[in-house]
């Protein structure tokens, strides 16, 4: 990409290939976000990375204590007591304590919806074989609240309260301590108990998610490690990955608007502006179908981003000049091919005609209808979860949800006559397949259920 100031007078027309129309610009990205993918990570990162999960998978909870004192400064107890959950929901305002309830029964009350919609059955396929598939959850969820820029509340009330609901049986959190004395933060212990979570831990970084995936301090190693975090965070998962179940591969947060005329250009920019104060290389993408309204936005957001306080205020600055984008479509199918082809972690609309883009968008994390809906109410309290895919990843998987936290296993039975039956045709195609091991475990049954193999 060629680096557009977003005052530009004339949209820019970017290179595409011959099978696409041009694609016109108001501001075009200085930086590739096509860069990275799902998965990919600094060298140096996997490095250190490996080496902490080694050293604490070796020497246990002494390891991860001792990273703890270095990297956090925290000298106190791994696990949080029960007296301490008491005195630091006792810390937390009420009114907090009410918003947090509201989160909460509203992201239980989608994953209740969620669960009802999947289905155990036993049925007769045909052929004498009975087969059905069981829902069963997970046993162990490990679920990691960051809390370094941000006291990320409502990713305790997204994880455990979703783990809850799948009917997960232990549920363990770790956050970082908030500074070397007061341990986690008072409103993520607040909502990580509300929620459910049988254990707290004062734990941050890939010390949390080795102690996580290993079992320290609690007894349980996580069948499932989910929850956002930095770059050390995102490996340790990765790393993780195989011998434990992760949510997903998670990078820098992205919005995308599509907005007609219709639009309230000063809802568009601040939207924009409250996605880009996540990080510096968080891609923030209007696609307009008015260059009007995309001229407008363009003029809006630089003294919204001003008007932020520090270090939000840099942030988004970084991530708009670097990673931002104001898309000109010609047509409702431009704009979707576009979007699709971004797969945005959250996708707004603020267009007419609701029913057509629900109908026609593909490939988004979580889709927001509407101006009345946006991204804050996704991230923090409306129902649906916020740990969403990144990097394109929403082109191919959905996310976090009551799925991640069960398994779909399948179990059938047959009678005598349907094992002949079944024998015959299995034996045929294993000795076709060149395995003779598998056609005697069905020619075995064959001949104790006496039945010809030349009558099936």
């Amino acid at each position: 990409f060629g680096s557009r100031d977003c005052h530009c007078d004339l949209p820019s027309t970017a290179p595409q290939s011959s099978t696409a129309m041009p694609l016109s610009y108001i501001k075009e990205a200085i930086r590739d976000h096509t860069a990275q993918t799902p998965g990919s990570v600094d060298p140096k990162v996997v490095a250190t990375v490996t080496a902490m999960m080694a050293e604490i998978e070796k020497n246990g909870e002494e390891a991860c204590l001792k990273y703890c004192r270095d990297l956090d400064k925290w000298e106190g107890p791994a696990v949080v007591s029960k007296e301490e959950i008491e005195r630091k929901c006792a810390m937390v305002s009420d009114q907090t304590k009410r918003d947090i309830q509201f989160a909460v029964k509203q992201v239980r009350a989608f994953a209740e919806k969620q669960m009802a919609s999947i289905q155990g059955f036993t049925a007769d396929i045909g052929e004498g074989v009975t087969a059905g598939q069981k829902i069963l959850p997970m046993t162990t969820a490990g679920c990691y609240v960051p809390g370094g820029r941000y006291s990320h509340i409502a990713s305790a009330v997204m994880s455990v309260t979703t783990a809850r609901v799948a009917g997960v049986k232990n549920v363990i959190v770790a956050s970082p301590p908030k500074n070397a004395k007061d341990g986690v933060h008072e409103a993520i212990v607040y909502a990580a108990n509300l929620a459910g979570a049988d254990t707290i831990l004062t734990l941050g970084g890939v010390q949390a998610i080795a102690a996580l995936r290993f079992g320290l301090f609690s007894g349980f190693p996580a069948d499932i490690l989910v929850g956002p975090g930095n770059a050390f965070v995102a490996t340790a998962k990765k790393l993780s990955y195989g011998a434990c179940a992760i949510d997903m591969f998670a990078g820098p947060t992205e919005i995308a608007v599509i907005a007609d005329k219709t639009a309230d250009a000063e809802v568009v920019a601040v939207d924009i502006v409250s996605q880009a104060e996540h990080g510096p290389t968080s891609p923030c993408w209007l696609i307009t179908l008015d260059e009007k309204l995309g001229r407008d936005v363009a003029a809006r957001i630089q003294p919204l981003i001003d008007d932020l306080p520090e270090p939000n205020r840099s942030v988004a600055d970084e991530a708009w000049r670097n990673y931002g984008e104001i898309i000109l479509a010609s047509t409702r199918e431009e704009a979707v091919a576009k979007s699709d082809a971004y797969a945005p972690e959250h996708l707004e609309v603020q267009c007419e005609d609701l029913k057509w883009w629900l109908d026609n968008l593909q490939s988004y994390g979580s889709l927001f209808l509407g101006e009345e809906v946006c991204v804050t109410h996704g991230d923090k309290s409306s129902g649906p979860n916020h740990t969403l895919p990144t990097m394109g990843a929403a082109k191919y998987v959905g996310g976090l949800s009551i799925h991640k936290y069960i398994k779909i296993v399948t179990f059938q039975s047959c009678t005598k006559e349907a094992s002949a039956r079944m024998g015959a045709a299995s034996a045929r195609i294993s000795r076709a397949e060149g395995m003779e091991g598998h056609a005697r475990a069905a020619d075995v049954r064959i001949k104790k259920y006496q039945v010809a193999a030349s009558k099936l």
